[in-house]
């Protein structure tokens, strides 16, 4: 294990006292390119000091891959709130929510909301409540809406976040929680199709909101599965469906049901899945609430989680499920192998330009020995990348972006096939695509849209925020920097 790491956003007296004074860090002669690989969120170590933001360049020379708490190095004076658990990058900002904007051991406030530039990684604004009367509201994690609006969901409600003005504005009108308790109804997750945007609340189920009212529409009770269950998280598949795991109870106890549920977003037609008892069903957190392991990909039509014996006890095993063929399948089982290993959380999700699983695994709560693990679409073991020692208690991995750059990059595409993507104006063009399927992903694997063309020149909207996002036109990829 590398002793120091290279800080591309650390010079002078900053790094002689990030040296000093926190984990090791030299510096580098060049700026870091915060585009090409992901970031880590991190909870970091609770009763110490603020949540922190680690970045990983998977293929870079030399194995100078980790860059550590780049928001710390990017700014002067400057981090986040307390145990952060969830972000999103969208129009070129990296969204970061905390639960607290401070660490009762740290020195510096952050915020419960916290935005970034994108490509540098300076912050913008940080608010330190989101409800704006101060009410007792701890962040959950974030949806860009829109160019102008974004949700945030929190242990009371969902929030509409001016992107404009950097100030909320109002509540998503219901999902409150009566009372106001942090952790009885929450709203976790959340993604958007079909124009809507749907969200997972602890006690009422699927939320189905119209973001141009910011209302509920509609719900989807998880009564419908079993009598008392509820909601872990959702998810949008690689074929525009939504998908969602199955929790006991609303109590936030841990405890998963057998089943998956399938969600149409246009018609909100539901179909029941049952998890074969060979497999465990997706583990789940609402109590002290984190993001789930279940993710989905956008290059194969194919569903990845952790799961085990108990939500508090699923590390090791890891399973995909085939969208198309029904067919379930353990991929990785890390109680196997004799390094002692084991999936930490949430901390799983999948690229979506080249399918592969990114993991953070640790080797227990007393040890400050992590690394963030490469696996490919099935389950072989690519490459690890082994990290400083800290407790760094790590949530979602966030694919990078930045709108600073423009330009298309072909993704697996075989020799001979004649569809070509160009961004012009602010669009996404795509020439030649008669008779295929065209689907857009943000980096975060949301879908945008997904529509059959009927013409041999098409445009994707130009009222797409700047970033980068995964252009699929039939079988061929290709990632667009609008």
């Amino acid at each position: 294990m590398r002793k120091f790491a290279r800080f591309g956003c650390l010079s002078g007296a900053t790094a002689a006292l990030a040296m000093l004074f926190s984990a090791p860090v030299a510096m580098a002669d060049e700026e870091i390119d915060f585009s090409k690989g992901l970031f880590i969120i991190n909870e970091d170590w609770y009763g110490h000091n603020n949540s922190t933001l680690n970045y990983l360049l998977p293929d870079a020379e030399g194995g100078d891959y980790w860059h550590y708490r780049v928001i710390e190095a990017c700014n002067d004076n400057k981090q986040l709130g307390a145990t952060a658990q969830a972000g999103e990058i969208w129009n070129g900002k990296f969204y970061i929510i905390c639960k607290q904007p401070k660490d009762p051991g740290a020195s510096i406030a952050g915020g419960r909301i916290n935005v970034a530039d994108a490509s540098s990684m300076k912050i913008e604004y940080q608010l330190a409540d989101i409800d704006p009367d101060g009410g007792n509201v701890d962040g959950r994690s974030f949806l860009g809406v829109d160019e102008h609006k974004g949700y945030v969901s929190s242990s009371n409600g969902v929030w509409v976040l001016d992107l404009d003005s950097s100030e909320i504005i109002g509540k998503v009108s219901g999902t409150e929680e009566e009372g106001g308790s942090l952790y009885s109804g929450q709203s976790g997750s959340m993604v958007r199709a079909a124009g809507k945007v749907f969200v997972a609340h602890q006690k009422l189920g699927l939320l189905v909101v119209e973001p141009s009212e910011d209302k509920v529409a509609d719900t989807i009770s998880f009564d419908l599965v079993k009598e008392g269950a509820g909601i872990g998280s959702v998810v949008v598949a690689k074929d525009g469906s939504l998908w969602c795991s199955v929790a006991s109870s609303t109590s936030g106890n841990g405890g998963t049901l057998p089943y998956l549920l399938r969600v149409d977003p246009e018609t909100l037609a539901t179909e029941i899945v049952d998890v074969p008892s060979s497999v465990y069903a997706p583990a789940n957190s609402w109590y002290a609430w984190t993001p789930d392991g279940f993710c989905a990909s956008a290059v194969n039509n194919s569903l990845y989680w952790n799961g085990g014996s108990s939500s508090w006890d699923s590390g090791s095993e890891i399973f995909k499920f085939d969208i198309d063929s029904r067919s379930f399948e353990k991929i990785i089982d890390l109680s196997e192998e004799d390094d002692g290993w084991s999936l930490y959380g949430c901390s799983m999700r999948v690229s979506p330009v080249s399918g592969e699983l990114y993991m953070s695994l640790f080797q227990g709560y007393g040890s400050q020995a992590y690394i963030v693990r490469r696996y490919s679409a099935d389950g072989m073991k690519l490459k690890d990348y082994p990290m400083i020692e800290n407790y760094w208690f790590p949530s979602l991995p966030v694919f990078a972006q930045s709108s600073s750059q423009s330009g298309v990059e072909a993704v697996g595409v075989e020799s001979g096939f004649d569809v070509e993507v160009a961004v012009a104006s602010g669009s996404i063009r795509v020439i030649n695509g008669l008779g295929n399927t065209i689907t857009v992903y943000t980096m975060s694997g949301a879908m945008v849209m997904n529509e059959a063309v009927a013409s041999d020149d098409y445009f994707v909207s130009a009222e797409l925020p700047a970033g980068i996002y995964v252009v699929k036109v039939g079988s061929a990829s290709f990632k667009v920097c609008l």
